[in-house]
């Protein structure tokens, strides 16, 4: 008797959200199978993967690697350009952490200022983050959406503190995508989704970031968290949870001892930027097979890998 498979293709879909404009425009989720189950339906948009650019250049990205592939790039507009030429990469994400408050505590005018530099010069898709401070981020990201009007980038992240203030000004004010972070909490990541929508945000103009960690610290709540969001989302038919999932990769990984311990101080773990580059891949292949839609990575190496697996499996 012949083998017939079953397949599982539900009615239900996660919503399609478009990043930029013309022919360098992606699209977010969109699928209606879980990940990577082709043999279900065809995948109706493959993940994407961003690579990160931060304001800070390289402080927080020392491996020699990092050096060596934007050897020449003084300023965050000349990273960005030369991250564009990464292939692989769908997206620039811009990392603004130089405005924390409790580090350099970076003006909003100054990053306006950047990101209009940067936005002059790359043609691909634009991810924004800000600095995990809420206060200086309501402020932040308002300024750089009207910096970046027209551009229809997501600007990460909408809080349980401030997604009032950066909904208003992000989504409503001037039409860009707005990402809603929550703890690695299926019932936080709803919540957050109806309060926002409650404020008149579309949900297609919704990006979920439920939460990440680096592989091995904890990263088991990351995977459930993410399989019970796309499982209500198909399964259950759950609007709130149908919003395509982005994760930041790059800032979970690239600060683990098992990325910056110098193999001087521990040989028996081989060079530190192999580590740094194999935590980066193990942890965004995790969150792809668990159902994130973008992952934000940093190494072009990392970048690569991920590529070839995506393309592999669709």
């Amino acid at each position: 008797m012949a083998f017939v498979p079953k397949v599982q293709a539900f009615s239900a879909h996660i919503n399609a959200v478009t990043l930029g404009t013309g022919d360098n425009s992606i699209v977010l989720g969109g699928g209606n199978t879980l990940p990577f189950y082709t043999f279900d339906a065809p995948t109706e948009n493959a993940p994407k993967v961003g690579i990160e650019v931060s304001d800070l250049g390289l402080e927080n990205f020392q491996a020699p690697g990092f050096k060596e592939f934007y050897a020449g790039c003084n300023t965050m507009a000349e990273m960005a350009k030369k991250a564009e030429t990464v292939e692989g990469a769908s997206f620039i994400a811009l990392s603004f952490e130089g405005a924390d408050p409790n580090g350099h505590n970076k003006s909003v005018e100054e990053c306006v200022a950047q990101a209009k530099e940067v936005a002059a010069v790359v043609t691909k898709p634009l991810v924004v983050m800000g600095c995990k401070n809420a206060e200086k981020d309501a402020a932040l990201l308002g300024a750089l959406a009207e910096a970046l009007q027209g551009k229809n980038a997501l600007f990460m992240s909408a809080t349980e503190e401030d997604y009032k203030s950066i909904s208003a000004s992000v989504a409503m004010a001037y039409s860009q995508k707005v990402g809603a972070e929550s703890a690695v909490d299926i019932n936080l990541a709803k919540q957050l989704n109806v309060l926002i929508s409650q404020m008149g945000v579309p949900a297609g103009s919704v990006v979920m970031n439920v939460g990440s960690a680096g592989a091995g610290y904890g990263f088991e709540y990351v995977s459930s968290t993410l399989d019970r969001v796309k499982a209500a989302a198909l399964a259950q038919n759950d609007n709130m949870l149908q919003m395509p999932i982005i994760t930041p990769i790059s800032t979970e990984t690239w600060g683990l001892k098992e990325s910056i311990m110098p193999e001087s101080e521990m040989p028996e773990w081989g060079p530190a930027e192999e580590r740094g580059i194999e935590m980066e891949i193990t942890t965004a292949a995790a969150c792809l097979a668990g159902g994130s839609d973008a992952v934000i990575l940093a190494h072009p190496a990392s970048i690569a890998a991920i590529t070839k697996m995506i393309d592999a499996l669709v």
